[in-house]
């Protein structure tokens, strides 16, 4: 008795272990391999998703090259019939079954034509069905004017196997018009102004087998409408009005139903019953609709389903177990949706899925058994890099070392030279340290790119929402703005000390250091407020892989979206148009007192200096600003963006501004150069001195006039003074800030 019950309890754990390793050797294909992976066909070896159909047998049985084209479901026979430009080339395919050249019809209508049975009356601007032999086969009534099809108008084209009836202007069909055509198999009804469709209207298509809808007015539909249609194969009702689908199972009355297509209409939900009698169904695509939600038994008796499109749907949910019944799934497209609660659960049991569509490839890392997986990349970010290209991994660090390099540079060198104008070297001082921290953030953006090279699919997402992401996106924007602010406010003192020279006060420390005080702390606010509340912002920083939320897309809440606006186009882009208006307002008020002056030729060349240096500063500004402006824009208007766009905006763009401005506002100013000059020579001078035994000499002090020269001005101006009419007043004031700009 203790044998035999221990006989049945090894019997109960044999069974128990080979099922367990029978149900792992099933569905532990996708798990066994890694993210960004894919099985040669067995679990014994995983290859990178980036080597499928790469034209190298990498699996060794050639495993990898199999399945490289999404030809599932028909699309292999179909697209050899029913391409993009099907319709007009149809007479191809006319010619094709054609067996004879010459007419067996009799006498045909003038302007149509005849070959064999078939005939074409394509474009002769007919307003009813023409009356021709009743033997005919095909007849071809495309671009005319029909407006209405009666009651037994083809009745007595029994042999007719082909009707093409579209672009016409078609707007009612009795529900006798089809009537007799026992023989037909392709009806095309596409282009026309149908808003409905009777039921019973082709009760006697038995032998149907397209039916071509597409691109008409239709808004309800009915299982009755399909009734007779025993060898129908495909329905195509493509960008018709359809809000919903009918209650009752919709193949009731379509036993060998193929292919469905209801692509582009305004349908916002799939029931439960809606598909419950498809059981042949192997294509369906309602891309492009308003399907919102999704019941957990959508598609559960599609089982034979080889291809699915859901795509751009604003399907805001999608059920864990949405998919499970759909076990011969070959190709899913989810794209344009944005999947939350995305696990790899939802794809686990699609064991024959070979390609997949995704919004966004950090998705991929959730269907790593999927052999073809779009996209590879959002143009930014690859499966494999943070940053997509060699391009942009070699210059985000060639870029951030000039733009640190320059800005530390000057930084260093300012406190060692001594300046009648300390205040206005504090700004200069105080942008360097904002356009500093853009090198700073793109050293950082390159050191996670090294961070994660070669395995970033499996950081993408963690990444994007980590706090570093955050805080390195808040870095940006806090370097960008307080950036934009600075030039702002440097451009507006030029601005009064050039064009009213009388009226400019000398800055006081306190009203200087107070305004930029004031600018870091608006730069600090704006970088930051969109951290201090998650749900009111949502992920601002971390929609991409830069961290930088430059591109709006439609998952942002309306409050990002408006933020973001607000900044770009409306902080930004008129701090631009200040510093535009000011330079221009600056140059004309050069150029008008330069023509008073005696010495116009002196005048003319410090005039040409200034153009040159206000040309390259403006121009640097509208070079970084621009792009960014017109991106923006477009961004906020819907219009799709490739990612390669926005990843060279940041990394070349961006950072123009913060790379030149040590350029052009320090290192080519004439007291720079006057200052290496001198240095030079006495680095001559010295060395000369030296090799004679000579004692070590020193240089004089330099002493950089930039803003306010005043060894220049008498003593007179330094004082406050109301403007008076005189040009010889106004021209040497001018002339001598002229000469500090330059």
């Amino acid at each position: 008795m203790t044998s035999d019950c221990c006989f049945y309890m090894f019997l109960l754990i044999g069974t128990k272990v080979i099922h367990d390793s029978l149900e792992d050797h099933v569905s532990g294909v996708g798990d066994r391999c890694p993210l960004g992976y894919f099985p040669c066909g067995n679990i014994t070896k995983c290859l990178p998703q980036q080597l499928h159909c790469n034209g190298e047998d990498d699996c060794g049985n050639r495993a990898d090259e199999d399945n490289c084209e999404d030809n599932n479901g028909w699309s292999l026979q179909f697209d050899k019939h029913y391409t993009k430009d099907k319709y007009n080339k149809m007479k191809s395919l006319y010619a094709f079954q054609t067996k004879t050249p010459e007419c067996l019809a009799g006498a045909v209508p003038a302007g149509c034509t005849c070959q064999g049975l078939e005939i074409f009356c394509d474009a002769v601007k007919l307003h009813a069905v023409p009356s021709v032999s009743s033997n005919i086969t095909m007849m071809s009534l495309q671009r005319n004017l029909l407006r209405k099809l009666s009651a037994d108008i083809f009745k007595k084209y029994q042999d007719l196997k082909n009707l093409y009836l579209q672009n016409n202007k078609i707007r009612a069909v009795s529900e006798r018009a089809f009537k007799g055509l026992y023989n037909l198999t392709k009806l095309y009804l596409s282009n026309n102004k149908l808003t409905s469709l009777k039921p019973g209207v082709f009760e006697d298509l038995h032998k149907l087998e397209w039916l071509i809808i597409e691109n008409n007015r239709i808004n309800r539909i009915s299982p009755l409408t399909f009734y007779g249609l025993k060898s129908l194969i495909l329905l195509d009702m493509m960008n018709n009005s359809l809000a919903r689908l009918p209650d009752k199972p919709l193949c009731q009355y379509l036993p060998r139903l193929n292919w469905l297509d209801l692509e582009g209409n305004h349908i916002h939900h799939v029931r439960n019953v809606t598909f419950i009698s498809c059981n042949t169904l192997t294509v369906l695509v309602m891309r492009r609709n308003k399907i919102s939600s999704l019941n957990e038994n959508s598609f559960s008796s599609l089982q034979m389903l080889d291809e699915l499109n859901l795509s751009y749907n604003p399907i805001k949910k999608i059920q864990i177990d949405q998919f499970d019944f759909l076990t011969k799934l070959k190709s899913l497209s989810l794209e344009g949706i944005e999947i939350a609660n995305i696990q790899r659960r939802m794809f686990r049991p699609l064991r024959n899925l070979s390609h997949i569509y995704f919004k966004k490839f950090q998705y991929c890392g959730h269907a790593p058994h999927v052999r073809s997986c779009k996209p590879n990349t959002d143009g930014i970010s690859s499966l494999e890099n943070l940053l997509a290209s060699i391009i942009q991994r070699v210059f985000v660090w060639v870029v951030s070392a000039i733009t640190c390099f320059g800005n530390i540079f000057v930084i260093c060198m300012r406190p060692y030279i001594r300046s009648e104008n300390k205040l206005h070297a504090i700004s200069i001082m105080s942008l360097c340290c904002a356009d500093c921290l853009m090198g700073i953030y793109l050293f950082v953006i390159g050191a996670f790119d090294l961070k994660y090279r070669g395995e970033y699919n499996k950081h993408a997402q963690l990444w994007m929402d980590s706090i570093h992401c955050q805080l390195v996106g808040s870095l940006a924007i806090l370097s960008t703005e307080v950036s934009v602010l600075l030039l702002t406010y440097l451009t507006l003192e030029k601005y009064i000390c050039i064009v009213y020279p009388f009226r400019c006060l000398k800055p006081r420390k306190c009203r200087t250091i107070s305004i930029l005080v004031l600018i870091w702390i608006i730069g600090f606010a704006v970088a930051f407020i969109p951290l201090s509340n998650k749900e009111f912002f949502r992920n601002y920083y971390g929609t991409n892989g830069v961290c930088f939320p430059l591109h709006s897309e439609q998952s942002e809440s309306s409050a990002s979206q408006i933020y973001s606006v607000v900044i770009f186009l409306g902080v930004n882009l008129a701090a631009f148009i200040i510093i535009v208006f000011s330079y221009g307002s600056m140059f004309y008020s050069v150029h008008q007192t330069a023509i008073t002056a005696t010495e116009i030729r002196n005048h003319i060349k410090k005039e040409m200096i200034l153009a040159k240096r206000f040309f390259f500063i403006v121009f640097t500004d509208a070079l970084c600003w621009i792009p960014i402006f017109i991106l923006k824009l477009l961004s906020l208007l819907q219009v799709e963006i490739p990612g390669t766009i926005t990843s060279w905006v940041v990394i070349f763009i961006l950072p123009i501004n913060s790379a030149l401005n040590p350029l052009l506002y320090t290192l080519t100013t004439r007291p720079f150069k006057e200052m290496i000059h001198q240095v030079w020579y006495n680095y001559r001078q010295r060395r000369s001195k030296r090799g004679k035994g000579s004692q070590k000499t020193y240089g004089p002090s330099f002493i950089w006039v930039e803003m306010w020269p005043m060894r220049e001005i008498t003593p007179k101006l330094t004082k406050p003074v109301l403007c008076t009419d005189s040009s010889d007043a106004s021209v040497t004031t001018q002339s001598t800030r002229l000469t500090s700009y330059t």
